[in-house]
């Protein structure tokens, strides 16, 4: 009796482990592209069950705890077709299931490139320049994309230096808020388009979130409007780090000359069992003096996102970017430019009328406080296998208090300092509906993108212009400072600013890329722009009036419609290596003003031409572009020559020029960046011809170079030990260029080097910027810093 119960307890416990050893199965795969690389983030749903999921960093997914039996994946990928495979599954096993996308996705190659490409510094396809499915071989528009993993090899700690890595973008213009400016082919051009839609902010903006800066040259209306701040040169569009399906990060310190100290995190994590909901921090804290005798700046910033794949077709993205800062205006000096009584011209240059180099004249009470926020949201619904909704909501707020300062000249050897006091308001909000198609007609691909665009823009003012008396400063006492105490004391005398202003845009869009081979493609876009302008609201007076005209008249609330047409060629000589191609773009600003009839204004618009070559060759370890442009800008607004209360439209201006940009990894570990930009502005139509055929003042240097070239051994004992050298350079400019006035701004070459040690746990990196300490100065004559020192510490998990 006993045996036989100890014979059934056995086989109990035999039949107990056989079932444990063969309960539910699994189900893992990868998803990649059409040339082997992985594709992260792509939606993988399991129907019987209604399990979703998303693919990690690698392309893998998994799907636990599966019940024996017969299965359907589907693999959901915006702008590619839908995918249902059959797979089953056994008791205890693990069913493999991977999938290769069938056809090149422009959406999957702007995340990924990075991460499997040869060169780590080529970056280039992307879904905003074009808002379509469209490499860059196959757009007929030049842009150049600095990727994270350069400005981050560079350790550059400000949009100011990895923007040196753009052909022509200059020394960067820093106002007194933080706010930067750079040049785009002869024109000022500012980042202020986020994830390829209108994100301004009138304040600083910190890079800790940003994923890469795409340069989009050229006019570029179109698609883009003028809401975003796009000039004739082109536009700068920030587009910011996304959630991805993993648990990573990392953390940063950052030390150096002047007292800089940087703090900077980036977290990521998964926040569902699923990893279809994806959150990640950035932030960062700056402080740092300024190289010159007084001044500094405190900011800091945090930017969350988070991502939520709904359904397999239904996706949301939503972030926030918040940033404050406290601190002094740089220097910005409007140099004395008047021809002397008995000369007929005059030519001065900043370098020699002996304005000192380090010496700010200001005091560290006196300070400005910004505070940014921008909140993107984006939901992507994919209709069908050929059409996709995009739906697109941002609204950006910047806000400025406390005193804005300017140094003016008044002789040749005095200044009469000048500062706003008091508070100035930014909000703009943007939304846009695109639908996106991708699909054949008659055996001919057509890519499209129909959309219409809302944008509203409100500014607030309240602050009063103070000027303070004349100083000598070349023999200024060294004591001398403007403080707060003296500013507070004249502002009850000063210019009072109290007032609102708003206007509306609507527009409408539409562009298409047809394949007329497999080889050439065309582009035909169109916009219709409807500006309203509301006027400007006093508070004081209770009245609402409209905008300044030129001459300083009054000019009522008034409305103008625009369009603005784009064409486009490519032939791809060879298929994904080198292309060959042509456009034709449109920009436009509205303007107000009265003429002497009392009439309005037309939009000012440009027109620009461009043609050239690009090239990704030898799996890309050497990607490029030249291309040659000409710009002419129309109805230029200037003050009328008979009445100087009214205005004329008449003026022109050209801008032509040459640009390249080469990035190569001739062997492993070596990387090169290089660029450069000629551009040939002149002035027409001007109402005194003596200025005709001069270059504008402002415009910049003719002739830029940039360069960064770095190596990393890649294996061995010394694998992710490198260095880096580069530079920037460009010739004499001009503040002001008429035909009697020159005010020069001498040529610069600035290098910089560094060495780094990059491990897959930690990074340490030491550089030094301006090593020579080259004295340069940007085109609104602020003083750059001499050779500074930094050091940073990067703890990654």
């Amino acid at each position: 009796m006993k045996s036989l119960h100890l014979l059934f307890t056995t086989c109990l416990l035999l039949i107990w482990i056989s079932t444990f050893a063969q309960g539910p199965g699994k189900i893992a795969g990868k998803v990649t592209l059409v040339d082997g690389q992985p594709y992260a983030s792509a939606s993988v749903s399991l129907l019987e069950t209604g399990k979703s999921t998303l693919t990690d960093e690698d392309g893998n997914y998994t799907f636990n705890n599966v019940a024996p039996g017969k299965y359907t994946v589907r693999f959901q990928l915006l702008g590619n077709p839908q995918k249902d495979l059959q797979i089953t599954v056994l008791q205890g096993e693990t069913a493999k299931l991977d999938y290769k996308l069938e056809k090149e996705n422009v959406q999957a190659l702007q995340e990924i490139t990075v991460a499997g490409a040869t060169n780590k510094f080529t970056q280039k396809e992307s879904v905003y320049i074009a808002r379509l499915p469209l490499k860059n071989l196959e757009n007929p528009q030049v842009y150049n994309s600095v990727p994270k993993a350069l400005f981050q090899e560079q350790m550059a700690v400000d949009l100011g230096s990895i923007a040196k890595n753009v052909p022509g973008a200059g020394i960067p213009m820093i106002a007194n808020q933080g706010r930067v400016t750079f040049r785009s082919r002869g024109f000022d051009t500012e980042p202020n388009a986020r994830n390829g839609v209108a994100g301004a902010a009138f304040s600083f903006i910190d890079p800790a979130n940003l994923e890469r800066i795409e340069a989009i040259k050229g006019p570029s209306a179109t698609l883009f409007g003028n809401s975003i701040a796009s000039s004739y040169g082109g536009l700068y569009n920030r587009v910011t780090k996304k959630p991805y399906n993993d648990f990573g990060g990392e953390v940063g310190y950052t030390t150096g000359s002047w007292n800089f100290n940087r703090l900077t995190v980036d977290v990521n994590t998964p926040i569902n069992e699923d990893r279809t909901a994806l959150f990640r921090l950035n932030g960062a804290t700056t402080w740092e003096h300024s190289f010159q005798d007084l001044g500094y700046t405190n900011s800091v910033s945090a930017a969350p996102s988070f991502s939520y794949q709904i359904t397999d077709r239904l996706s949301l993205l939503l972030d926030v970017e918040f940033g404050q800062a406290k601190g002094t205006s740089v220097v910005r000096l409007n140099p004395y430019v008047a021809v002397p009584a008995g000369q007929t011209s005059v030519e001065r240059s900043i370098a020699d009328i002996g304005f000192p180099y380090n010496k700010t004249f200001l005091s560290n009470d006196l300070t400005y406080k910004t505070q940014m926020m921008n909140i993107f949201g984006q939901i992507n619904y994919k209709i069908s296998d050929e059409w996709t909704s995009q739906t697109i909501l941002s609204r950006a707020r910047s806000s400025i208090s406390g005193d804005i300062t300017a140094l003016n000249g008044r002789t040749e050897t005095t200044i009469r300092p000048n500062v706003i006091v008091g508070y100035t308001q930014f909000i703009a909000t943007d939304f846009q509906q695109n639908f996106i198609g991708d699909f054949k007609i008659a055996g001919h691909r057509n890519r499209i993108v129909v959309g219409v665009d809302y944008y509203n823009n409100y500014n607030d003012f309240d602050r009063v212009t103070v000027n303070l008396p004349d100083v000598d400063f070349i023999n200024t006492p060294a004591t001398y400072r403007v403080s707060q105490f003296k500013v507070d004391s004249l502002t009850s005398r000063g210019t009072l600013r109290k007032e609102t202003n708003r206007d509306n845009t609507y527009a409408a869009y539409a562009s298409n890329v047809f394949s007329i081979t497999d080889k050439l493609n065309a582009m035909v876009s169109l916009r219709v722009n409807r500006y309203q302008y509301k006027g400007v609201y006093n508070i004081s007076t209770g009245l609402t009036s409209g905008g300044l005209g030129v001459g300083g008249v009054q000019a009522g609330p008034y409305n103008q419609t625009s369009l603005s047409p784009k064409f486009g060629l490519v032939y791809e000589v060879l298929k994904d290596r080198v292309s060959l191609f042509g456009n034709y773009m449109n920009g436009f600003f509205n303007k107000s003003g009265i003429a002497r009839d009392g009439s309005g204004f037309k939009a000012e618009y440009a027109d620009q031409l461009e043609f050239g070559v690009k090239a990704d060759l030898f799996d890309h370890k050497l990607v490029g572009t030249i291309s040659y442009y000409d710009i002419k800008v129309q109805n230029i607004l200037r003050p009328d020559p008979i009445d100087a209360n009214y205005s004329v439209q008449d003026g022109s201006q050209l801008s032509r020029g040459l640009e390249v940009e080469l990035t190569a990894n001739p062997i492993a570990g070596l990387n090169i960046v290089a660029g450069y930009a000629y551009n040939d502005s002149k002035v027409i139509d001007a109402s005194d011809i003596r200025n005709n055929g001069l270059r504008p003042g402002q415009s910049g240097p003719p002739n830029t170079i940039n360069f960064w070239v770095s190596y990393r051994f890649p294996e061995g004992k010394l694998r992710g030990l490198g260095a880096g050298f580069g530079g920037n350079t460009g010739d004499k400019s001009y503040y002001t260029n008429t035909y009697n006035s020159k005010f020069i701004i001498p040529e610069y070459q600035i290098f910089d080097a560094s060495i780094f040690y990059d491990h897959s746990k930690f990074r340490i990196g030491f550089k030094v910027d301006n090593l020579t300490s080259e004295k340069a100065w940007s085109v609104r004559l602020t003083p750059q810093a001499p050779a500074r020192f930094t050091g940073n510490f990067i703890l990654k998990f």
